[in-house]
């Protein structure tokens, strides 16, 4: 099959992101011709003057359309793009120079009607968000790749940096309502339908994560509200790893207790721990800053996704109640 690629990518009031990105793309290294679809999803504040822009250097597709969040926004795009694989990012990423190549020349080899990439931090990046990043992407937490070489056929591609085949998408009808959690929805079902998905670890992109600590907290919250979900609706992809940081939090709150019981030994493996954490953040960042900030950054981590995850079994798993009902903050309305 002859690959056609177009890249799909859903704005919300990020003007100045699609500018980075827009920049990226002229700077792509490649001889592959590919097309830009930009879907404008209800933004309040458009980025169309920014986009009329790059329309003499690169091959746009400009949409808009009232808010119905980023999966139906990427649902519209593939619905409207020319190519038979669409390669979907986030506002907030940068694309390295040889980035379709590597995507190109893997799927050459082994070819998957979906993929997925890492992310990395950029240089140019805050010390905050180059914290995060670690984070969400190191081996030390539970943040890092969802998959590896060695199980590429059940990796779940995340939507910030994910490609799917026409074919696959028409199959599948692409994204469901629920925001976060409708990638990995979107990866299992995909499977269901006789799919294989992979990670292409060269693929990487730079993800911004225009983040504050609060938002950091709220978005790593709705992913351990929304796992519970998923496994409710795909029995069969339960992990008692996704519980790790639950039992991590609550471990550290009785740790801290027995301390004051005079029972040190379970806050000295956490401080071993952090202390772990931290040299491998400063080898991996050079950064003493960053380094002290990633810290703070795992904790949000843990806490925000192991409280939403315990919060959200005991709701969906025990009570047994209907997710829509209790978390209409995780479901976009498509009227």
């Amino acid at each position: 099959m002859k690959l056609q690629f177009s890249f799909i990518i859903p704005v919300f009031n990020r003007p100045n992101e699609i500018y980075e990105l827009l920049q990226s793309f002229v700077a792509l290294e490649t001889a592959k011709p590919f097309e830009i679809v930009i879907v404008e999803d209800g933004s309040t504040i458009p980025s169309k003057t920014i986009i009329n822009n790059y329309k003499d250097k690169l091959n746009i597709s400009y949409f808009s359309k009232k808010n119905t969040g980023p999966g139906d926004s990427r649902n519209f795009g593939m619905q409207n793009a020319k190519g038979n694989y669409f390669i979907i990012l986030d506002s907030d990423c940068i694309l390295p120079k040889n980035y379709l190549d590597i995507v190109e020349d893997s799927l050459k080899i082994s070819f998957v009607d979906c993929f997925g990439g890492p992310d990395k931090a950029h240089k140019s990046f805050t010390n905050l968000q180059k914290a995060v990043n670690f984070s969400m992407t190191s081996f030390i937490t539970t943040g890092g790749i969802r998959g590896n070489k060695k199980s590429t056929i059940k990796f779940q591609p995340r939507s910030f940096n994910m490609g799917i085949s026409k074919m696959a998408f028409e199959a599948s009808k692409g994204f469901g309502r629920i925001h976060p959690g409708e990638d990995p929805d979107l990866s299992i079902r995909l499977w269901n339908l006789g799919f294989k998905t992979k990670l292409i670890p060269e693929a990487f992109v730079y993800h911004k994560r225009r983040v504050s600590w609060q938002k950091f907290y709220i978005q790593v919250n709705k992913f351990g509200l929304v796992r519970p979900i998923l496994n409710k609706w795909h029995p069969s992809t339960k992990k008692i790893t996704y519980w790790f940081p639950t039992i991590f939090c609550l471990g550290l709150i009785v740790a801290i207790v027995f301390y004051f019981l005079n029972f040190k030994g379970l806050l000295i493996i956490y401080i071993s721990y952090f202390i772990i954490a931290f040299i491998v953040a400063f080898f991996s960042t050079k950064n003493l800053i960053v380094s002290v900030l990633s810290l703070i950054a795992i904790i949000v981590q843990y806490f925000g996704y192991g409280l939403g995850f315990l919060k959200s079994t005991f709701i969906v798993s025990i009570l047994n109640k209907e997710p829509e009902t209790y978390f209409p903050q995780l479901f976009f309305n498509l009227k």
